[in-house]
This record gives C-alpha cells, structure tokens and sequence, in this order.
C-alpha cells in the first residue's frame, strides 16, 4: 500500500528490491515517526489547520501506535510500504478523513529525517551511559590494581615496566576522547529537520519553533535544503563515533586475548566466560573477546560505506538515502552489544600477582636502573653504553624498585583527574 497517490498494481519484483528492508530498520524507528506525528498534529492544530477535537484525536492514535512500537508489538505487513505507510493508513482507518490530514504540510523526506535524528539522539545517549559504565569499571579496576606490575611493550619486545593500574586508566581515559566524538554526533542529530517538506519548505505557515520545541531539540536545520542534504551525514557522524568508540574496544579486547596467552598468562577469567576446543582438553580459549575484537573493526568500516554510497550525490533527495538505515542501526545494535558484554566480563578477570619478578623480565628495569646512576650525576649517554655491554654480557643487575611520580606515571595515575575530566563529557 502506497501513500504516493496511486492504485496501480506494482511489480511485485519491483516492490521488493525498492522496498529492501525498510519495513525491519522502520520498527526501530516507528516510536519517534509518531513523536514527530504528535508534535506535527499539534503544530497543524496551532496553525488552524486541524480543530482541537481533530488534533487530539489523531495524537490519541499516535500515542497507542508509538506505545505498541516501544513494547515491540508494532508490525509492518507486506502490504505496507514503510511506517508512514502504515501508521497513516491506522490512522485513516480508525479516524477516517480525520486521519487523511496529517500529512498535511509535510513530505515522507522530512518525516523520515526526523525520525531518525531523533532515534540518533537516543541512542548515542544509551550508548554513552554504557561507555560511563565501562568507564567506571576500568577505573575502579586501575584503583584495585595500581600495584600490581606488568611488563610494557614496544615492538612486541619487553620495555619499561607499567602496571595494571595504568593498563586499565589508559583505556577509561580513551574513552573520554570516544565520548567527544559520540558529543558531536549527537549535536549533528540534535538538530530539527520537520517541516523541511520534499527539501524546499512549504506554502502553509507552519511553526518549525513549536515542533522544535515539543519535540525536545535544541535547535533547528533553518535551511529546508540543508535539511535534506543533512540526511547520510547525521548518520556518517554517528558511525565515525562508533567506529572510534569500536577501535578502542577492538584494542582493549587484543590485548586481552594476548595476555591469557600461555605465552604471557598475565590474566585469566572463570571457565563460564572461555570456551574449549572439539579435540584439544586444555583449551581456554577467549572467544568473547575475539568476538568484540571482530565486531568492533567491521564497525570501523560503516564511515567508509556511507561515504561511498553518498559520494556523487547532488543535492536534494535521492532513493539512495534509503540505504543508509541498515549499517547505522545495524552497527549501533552490534555497539551496544559489544559494550554491554565487555561490562559483564571484565569484572570477572583475575590479575596475575608479581609477574615482574621473573629473571626474563630483568631488563624490564634497565631504564630505571641506569637512571639511578644518572641521578649521581653520570652523563646519560655514558651510563646507557654501559649498560648496553652489561646487557650484552649476561652482567646487568635490576634494580626492581620502581618509583614513578610525575602525573601519569605508574605512582602517579591521576585518576581523580581523569574522572573529572570524563564528566565534564556529560
């Protein structure tokens, strides 16, 4: 059923490949088409084109429909289009020619963009107060294990010692500069598309303040054109952020894999949390994380997939634009996952305790110790070639007592610091 005019029987093959999957991602989305269809019908009412009783009919339909959509009870049959197609023709049925009007003034382009800036906007926000869970965990984790040592690496080659603590904080910090980019996102999205129409406004004299206002955003997109042109991009900036937010998870969960390693067994979490192997009785391995490792570099592609499909697009609208629902909603559900299942995990994890005490670490320590001998006041450069040939010659003896102090150093995590400068994100 089209909401485009005509009653000619269309293609079923044509219908198919130009419907796609709009009526799957268009579930995720139907709650907020009817916010903006409550704010639209009241805006409609304000203006003089509904009556009182017109407007609060149609918003009392809306409001069923949108509560339906948020408990998952809300379908798109076959014979629908999308969700304008069906929430208008629910409307039309229950309300007749009441239900005809709220169209009105608008265009499906303007109906979609708001619905999906505002589903935008509600997403980075859940997907920020996970990443503040996350947050939370790694600091409390640093907190508990400031202590402990663990061997730093460069080049795959042991360098200078660090610590747990640093390990977790470094990560919890990183996470403060994923969450700017989530802010920016979110103030692209932040932004009212409705009553843009087709791209080009429209001859009733609608009130674009009120429906900003209802609708709770904080500005409007003035331009009608740049509105439309704004369609992909709230949702390129969106993936930029979760593919960020993704590379810094991918990360943490490598270095996860790589340290339940036998090689290195600096951590281990219960056997509930690995899986074994078909043959192999000894395996632990740490699927889970090799999994978010995975999930979280393929989101790191869903930037370079919307550039592409908007890449020689003029302005104005486009059957394209279509195409940009399944990798945003796709990733932000795969997000979402990945976060919520690192959250469970990595209370679960077991440090490993004085891991640098081992004699192969012993050059883990060359540093400090030869700053030692600076501090008597010996030339660096003489200092390093003589602990170079101590080295060499199977000689060098550890001086294991590490005392690091400047800000950021592992005797100095400035973790207050770092927790006050992630709520200043929020």
């Amino acid at each position: 059923m089209k909401i485009w005019g005509e009653n000619k029987k269309i293609n079923e093959k044509v219908d198919q490949f130009t419907v796609g999957n709009d009526r799957k991602y268009d579930l995720k989305l139907a709650k907020y088409d009817c916010e903006a269809s409550i704010a639209h019908a009241k805006m409609l009412y304000e203006i003089g084109i509904l009556t009182e009783h017109e407007a609060n009919k149609i918003c009392e339909v809306l409001l069923e429909i949108k509560i339906q959509a948020q408990n998952g009870n809300f379908t798109i049959e076959n014979k629908f289009e999308d969700m304008h197609s069906k929430i208008e023709y629910i409307l039309i049925d229950k309300l007749g020619n009441i239900g005809k009007k709220i169209h009105t003034a608008r265009s499906r382009n303007d109906q979609v963009l708001v619905a999906m800036h505002l589903y935008l906007k509600n997403e980075i926000s859940l997907i920020k107060l996970e990443t503040k869970n996350l947050f939370d965990l790694l600091i409390n984790l640093s907190e508990k294990h400031k202590a402990d040592l663990l061997p730093g690496y460069t080049h795959f080659q042991t360098a200078m010692p660090t610590s747990f603590g640093m390990w977790f904080s470094a990560y919890a910090e990183s996470l403060i500069d994923d969450v700017q980019f989530l802010n920016t996102a979110y103030c692209l999205s932040d932004q009212n598309p409705l009553g843009s129409a087709a791209g080009f406004g429209s001859s009733f004299p609608i009130n674009r303040e009120l429906t900003t206002k209802l609708l709770g955003f904080k500005t409007l997109k003035f331009n009608s054109t740049a509105a439309q042109m704004s369609r992909g991009k709230v949702e390129k900036s969106t993936a930029i952020a979760i593919s960020i937010l993704g590379s810094t998870l991918a990360k943490l969960s490598m270095d996860i894999c790589l340290y339940m390693g036998q090689d290195y067994e600096f951590i281990s979490f219960p056997d509930n949390l690995t899986t074994g192997s078909s043959i192999m009785p000894h395996k632990k391995n740490p699927d889970i994380f090799e999994l978010i490792r995975g999930k979280c570099n393929m989101l790191q592609g869903i930037p370079y997939q919307l550039s592409i499909l908007m890449s020689n697009l003029p302005s104005g609208y486009h059957r394209e634009f279509q195409l940009t629902k399944g990798p945003i909603i796709n990733a932000i559900e795969e997000l979402k996952s990945c976060l919520e299942i690192l959250i469970f995990s990595l209370p679960q994890i077991k440090i490993s305790k004085k891991i640098t005490n081992q004699k192969k670490y012993d050059t883990l320590f060359s540093v400090d110790t030869l700053y030692a001998e600076v501090n008597k006041g010996k030339p660096f450069r003489d200092v390093y070639i003589e602990y170079k040939k101590s080295i060499k010659t199977g000689k060098f003896k550890p001086n294991r007592s590490v005392k690091h102090s400047h800000t950021g150093s592992i005797g100095n995590l400035s973790l207050e610091k770092i927790k006050h400068k992630f709520e200043k994100m929020f």
